[in-house]
């Protein structure tokens, strides 16, 4: 008598749950532009979603906190003056986030540990060197203020957010960008590109350094994310318009190592990867379900697991970083799927029975602090995450961003002023040299005394938000 073998995996009966309605975020008017971008970005202290809004683009960004129904005169991030396209959080910093938009520039923004009092307009920085609409923004997983950014242009730029310079800029790509993904250490990244090609870039080097033709042959937008051992995980259409996924090695492309036709849908499916669990989850714009697979090194390499399915279809989804889940609930995933009017995060969690911790669920994880300055990368330096234990759970800072509000750590802007040092100073009288320099330094220590006293005062304001106080 033959019996079936069935594969060993704790993640086997990993289950999704809608969190009670109360918990979810009500009342939020999702942008209806048609970009192929999750329109959502979280982290363990804020949700952002791009929103609805006349004259100019905009997003909202809410403490986690604040769920329920939000009010319809909630301040708004509003910078942009065409639609935003795409958002996302700083690795390294849960205060900072990079905006992309049709305006043809990026901007990185620091937002306060409390709630938005007036709308924020006044971006840490504005990102301008695309001619077209920039589609695509992605932080360096391991260098401190690198952030990466695609345009319609077929530009990929490579900024040094902490100087507001440009440092790398590749012209590779002869149509349309769909998808960018840093490989865990950010020495690669990987694109899809309506040539139907994926490529794999050196940006340091300045070129493509291993590429595909029709990893996927259909011809609508592929999507592609390195995994934790420098494999590609793609999605895309067969010729027949089905659904397909894909494992690739990117030092080998003649064969994929995995192919698996999934169903017939014309949503584009966003991958969303689990570097600790290795696991990867499938979300279709339009579907109303999330599919999610378990990549092994034991063949067929992508097991599927199970399928979540609700009611409603989903506008775009955020994917929690793994030290804002909750371990005391064996949650190994948080996403947080953006319908019509509402968000409603969806936990996934693993079924166990001890409420000690379970160190194979949570090995640790990438933690806020970068591993390496700009110029050490930029110097041809890599670097893997710094890693930090889940075993005590993760706990956001919430004073380190209001001491540096004003003095931010991402520097200050390009000035075009000059310096007192750059003026012709034997063209002044000695007299009125030194009244000038005397009315500086008094002003420097005006300056300084009301950024002190501003930093305190949004401490108080943030004790009594969050209920310390």
């Amino acid at each position: 008598m033959s019996r079936s073998i069935v594969r060993q995996s704790k993640f086997r009966h990993v289950f999704g749950q809608t969190v009670k309605a109360e918990q979810g975020y009500d009342d939020i008017r999702v942008s209806k532009v048609t970009w192929d971008s999750s329109f959502c970005a979280v982290n363990p202290k804020f949700l952002a979603v791009i929103v609805e809004s006349s004259g100019g683009g905009a997003f909202l960004v809410l403490p986690l906190s604040k769920t329920g129904r939000v009010d319809k005169s909630y301040p708004l991030v509003v910078g942009h003056a065409g639609p935003v396209l795409d958002i996302d959080w700083c690795p390294h910093d849960d205060n900072i986030l990079a905006s992309c938009s049709e305006d043809c520039t990026a901007m990185v923004w620091q937002i306060p540990d409390h709630s938005l009092t007036r709308p924020l307009s006044d971006p840490v920085v504005v990102l301008e060197g695309h001619s077209k609409r920039v589609g695509i923004v992605s932080w360096h997983p391991t260098a401190r203020n690198i952030l990466l950014s695609a345009g319609s242009d077929n530009l990929v730029i490579i900024w040094n957010v902490g100087t507001g310079e440009p440092l790398i800029s590749m012209d590779d790509h002869p149509d349309l960008i769909y998808s960018i993904s840093w490989n865990r250490n950010g020495s690669l990244f990987c694109t899809t590109c309506k040539d139907r090609r994926l490529r794999v870039c050196d940006p340091r080097k300045r070129e493509v350094v291993a590429e595909r033709l029709a990893p996927h042959e259909g011809i609508r937008p592929m999507r592609a994310i390195f995994t934790r051992d420098g494999n590609i995980f793609t999605t895309g259409f067969t010729r027949m318009s089905q659904r397909e996924l894909g494992l690739w090695d990117p030092t080998n492309f003649e064969e994929p190592i995995a192919l698996l036709e999934l169903d017939t849908s014309n949503g584009v499916l966003l991958p969303y990867y689990d570097a600790d669990a290795n696991m990867v989850y499938l979300c279709g714009k339009g579907d109303s379900s999330i599919r999610y697979f378990e990549i092994t090194e034991e063949p067929p390499y992508v097991h599927y697991l199970n399928t979540f399915s609700s009611k409603e279809p989903q506008r775009g989804m955020g994917f929690m970083p793994k030290r804002g889940v909750d371990v005391t609930k064996c949650e190994i995933a948080r996403l947080f799927k953006l319908l019509d009017k509402k968000c409603e995060p969806i936990t996934m969690t693993v079924p166990r029975k001890s409420d000690l911790f379970q160190d194979d669920l949570y090995p640790d994880t990438a933690g806020p602090e970068p591993a390496m300055e700009p110029d050490e990368w930029l110097d041809g330096r890599d670097e893997d995450p710094i890693l930090v234990s889940m075993r005590d759970g993760y706990v956001p800072p919430k004073s380190r961003e209001l001491k540096v509000a004003k003095k931010n750590v991402l520097g200050s802007r390009p000035t075009t002023r000059r310096s007192v040092s750059t003026l012709d100073t034997n063209s002044l009288p000695p007299q009125l040299l030194e009244r000038l320099l005397e009315e500086i330094q008094n002003l420097k220590a005006t300056v300084l005394s009301q950024e002190k006293r501003i930093c305190d005062l949004e401490n108080k304001l943030s004790q009594y938000t969050n209920g310390t106080d």
